[in-house]
């Protein structure tokens, strides 16, 4: 690489810093530590929900040195964002980007304090876009952007930003024993979770009341019933007093199709629910017994359920 090729990209990495660290804060907590970013100005900082999840006493350090106590505004297990609250005004802060314009190879840098190293820069590249992981709470957290800049324990919930200073993802895992492989939270999911942890402290996804897994379909079944995709999501339990109870949902009952699309796992159905409007009757078909059924459901507010050991399904 050339001397000229290594000043502009020493350019891009110290240009980009210089805009953010400022915005990123330390967060300590009694069973840890882990990093945050200002998003707004008048205090209020997005993290990752596995950093403050079960913490009532959360303190924030920022890069002055000043130090705050912060209160949990909304926490989302489902997808691993937080937003605290710090009672500071005219803070810097940093500007959320366009992850959907991101692309392999494109530089990024990422600050956080890992291992309670205050304010840590690393830089790397988008090594591919699209990833899946779990969240601790077994949904699938999709559209992760990976990259091999150096993350460690403790720059969780730091920023992944751009040469520009924009944040296009929120850095969330790393595989243990990997090497340079990082994934974050990309900037158009943490929008939508922030809008809905502001207004009501809480991500309000659509529930039926039941506990299902992924199935396969017979190949006979597939062929008879002319069905869009060979597999399923067989119902284990039926919660009662639920929606699904209401509906006529019964144990054993294969999902093979919700709203008109397709379902052929319990991710594609968690995925169909989060775009459902809470109350609205829903189509699905099922399989019972190798026979085809229409019914109608009416998702609910997981704060209904009747049942509190019911899994959101």
């Amino acid at each position: 690489m050339s001397e000229d090729l290594l000043d502009a990209y020493s350019r891009a990495v110290t240009g980009a810093v210089a805009r953010v660290a400022p915005a990123v804060v330390h967060i300590e907590l009694p069973n840890g530590a882990g990093s945050g970013f200002v998003f707004a100005p008048d205090g209020l900082i997005l993290t990752n929900s596995h950093v403050v999840s079960g913490n009532v006493h959360v303190k924030v350090t920022l890069l002055d040195g000043r130090r705050f106590d912060a209160d949990v505004v909304g926490d989302d297990p489902d997808t691993d964002l937080a937003v605290l609250r710090i009672s500071a005004d005219t803070l810097a802060s940093i500007e959320f980007g366009d992850s959907a314009a991101l692309r392999p190879g494109q530089l990024v840098i990422a600050i956080g304090n890992p291992f309670g190293f205050q304010h840590t820069v690393t830089a790397g590249v988008v090594s591919a876009l699209g990833r899946g992981l779990r969240a601790r709470t077994g949904r699938l957290i999709e559209n992760l952007v990976q990259t091999d800049a150096a993350l460690n324990p403790g720059s969780s919930g730091g920023p992944l930003v751009t040469p520009a200073g924009t944040v296009v993802g929120v850095n969330t895992a790393i595989i243990r024993g990997g090497n340079g492989i990082a994934f974050a939270i990309p900037s158009s999911t943490a929008r939508a979770v922030v809008s809905s942890l502001l207004r009501e402290g809480r991500v309000r996804r659509a529930v039926l009341g039941i506990s299902a897994q992924t199935t396969a379909i017979a190949r006979r079944f597939v062929i008879e019933h002319r069905l869009g995709a060979a597999h399923g999501v067989v119902v284990t339990e039926v919660h009662r007093g639920s929606r699904a109870d209401a509906a006529n949902v019964k144990a054993g009952d294969v999902i093979v199709d919700f709203g008109g699309v397709a379902t052929d796992s319990v991710d594609a159905l968690h995925r169909q629910l989060a775009a459902t409007a809470i109350g609205v009757p829903v189509p699905i078909r099922i399989l019972r017994h190798g026979v085809l059924r229409r019914l109608t459901v009416v998702p609910a507010d997981p704060l209904e359920r009747t049942d509190p050991a019911a899994i959101a399904s």
